[in-house]
């Protein structure tokens, strides 16, 4: 496919979060960009705030004229839409250029110099924090987020030609189709079996991403990682090692120990040891690609988070609200010891909506053990998604597996007036489904608690 050639480019799939990041480097890079979505979100009306049409109905007759151009549109579309979605069947009957979101990325990353992250978690957060390394050292960066970084306010960090930095996701073996310079792989815990089958297979396909790497000895990995890297961590057999953690002020300071020097005194804002984790791996992949030292130090202290990655929404002496995108037990369990590290003599009400029906039957017991974790849980209707429900899965049988003190299966719509009546502390909602979409909402009635 040659970029040249084209014009337009449109978007089944638009709002996605890793969708919205492409749509806007298309748009930045002076392509005529639209796109349908299925409903209108925060996301979405901040690409239509940045000039790119979108429309909310499956309709063919609602596509600009601009896009039907066979010879100059391509088509770049989410596997979440179902192959009856009649805009897509028009494309495919009309033999445009279609594209997977991953395959796209994979044209984009082939000619540059691509820092590529992979793992079940800390993608996203991993991916932000180097993205804003390298930007604020000066490099010429591009790097496509999983999600809104506070410190630029969109998912995509920079503008630049020569260095792109990605999220490398399993999901349907996506990462495979990438072309990474220097990659790390932050864990390989199981997720994504309706996809995979066997956790091993997912190994597999981990492997296979690492066979990607031109270079052998790019590869970085965590301690939880079972395969040949640059070994980053807590553990005194880590390259990259952080020591002397301490939490002052809502801070981590810590020092870092790297195959040159031992660098003290390090800030970083992000609460969870899962997030420290992810500071110091973006922080060994930049150092190593040969970015200054204080540029790194002064990149990770001024880097303010994600969005929905441990978002304080509320942070008040009464009262403080914490939303985070946690849909694995291993997340949830990080979610709760950074809320306990930080405010564990408060009290706590969290709130799970759990994501996918096969998600919740492949781990039934994982996320009771972790939820169980919180004194006091409320659970959610399950998020389809993607699926159809499964017999027997539902909200109410992991509520039955749950062994905190107080537990509550609570109506989306009856959300709010719950909260308002808590007399909790401390308010975390966690889950990658439409929960996302209420926050804002959440954040407002407790305000005026």
């Amino acid at each position: 496919m040659d970029m040249n050639s084209i014009k337009s480019v449109y978007f089944i799939g638009i709002g996605g979060i890793g969708m919205s990041a492409l749509a806007r480097y298309f748009k930045f890079i002076g392509k005529e960009v639209g796109g349908y979505d299925k409903v209108a979100t925060q996301l979405t009306e901040e690409l239509e705030t940045a000039g790119i049409e979108i429309h909310y109905e499956d309709n063919v007759d609602l596509i600009h004229a601009k896009y039907k151009e066979v010879a100059s549109t391509l088509v770049i579309v989410t596997p979440a839409v179902p192959q009856e979605h009649s805009e897509w069947k028009y494309f495919k009957t009309n033999q445009f250029e279609i594209k997977k979101r991953s395959e796209v990325l994979g044209i984009i990353t082939k000619d540059t110099y691509c820092f590529a992250v992979a793992g079940t978690h800390g993608k996203t957060t991993t991916t932000s924090i180097l993205g804003h390394l390298l930007f604020q050292a000066g490099l010429d960066v591009t790097a496509f987020v999983g999600g809104v970084v506070e410190n630029y306010q969109t998912n995509l960090i920079g503008s630049g030609k020569t260095i792109t930095v990605v999220e490398a996701d399993e999901f349907d073996r996506s990462f495979l189709r990438l072309f990474p310079n220097v990659a790390c792989i932050t864990s390989t815990e199981a997720d994504h079996l309706d996809i995979f089958g066997t956790a091993e297979e997912m190994v597999v396909a981990f492997k296979d991403f690492a066979n990607r790497l031109p270079d052998a000895n790019k590869l970085f990995v965590t301690e939880a990682v079972d395969l040949d890297g640059i070994q980053v961590g807590f553990g005194s057999n880590c390259i990259y090692q952080a020591t002397d953690i301490k939490v002052v002020d809502g801070w981590y300071i810590f020092n870092i120990v790297t195959p040159k020097e031992t660098i003290k005194n390090v800030y970083f804002g992000l609460p969870g040891r899962h997030n420290l984790s992810n500071a110091l791996m973006a922080f060994a992949m930049a150092s190593d690609y040969g970015v200054d030292t204080q540029k790194l130090i002064e990149g990770l202290k001024s880097f303010r988070g994600v969005r929905r990655r441990f978002s304080y929404k509320i942070r008040r002496d009464d009262l403080i609200y914490i939303d985070d995108y946690a849909h694995h037990p291993t997340e949830i369990k990080a979610a709760s010891q950074a809320v306990h590290e930080m405010h564990g003599d408060r009290k706590i009400v969290a709130v799970f909506q759990p994501h996918l029906y096969s998600r919740t039957k492949d781990f039934m017991s994982e996320f009771a053990q972790a939820l169980s974790t919180f004194d006091h849980v409320v659970v959610l209707d399950i998020y389809p998604a993607r699926e159809l429900p499964i017999e027997g899965i539902t909200s109410s049988k992991l509520l039955e597996q749950i062994s905190s003190n107080v537990k509550r299966l609570v109506a989306k719509e009856n959300l709010i007036e719950y909260l308002k009546a808590s007399d909790a502390e401390i308010i975390l909602t966690i889950g990658a489904g439409d929960i996302g979409e209420m926050v804002q909402d959440i954040k407002i009635a407790l305000e005026k608690k």
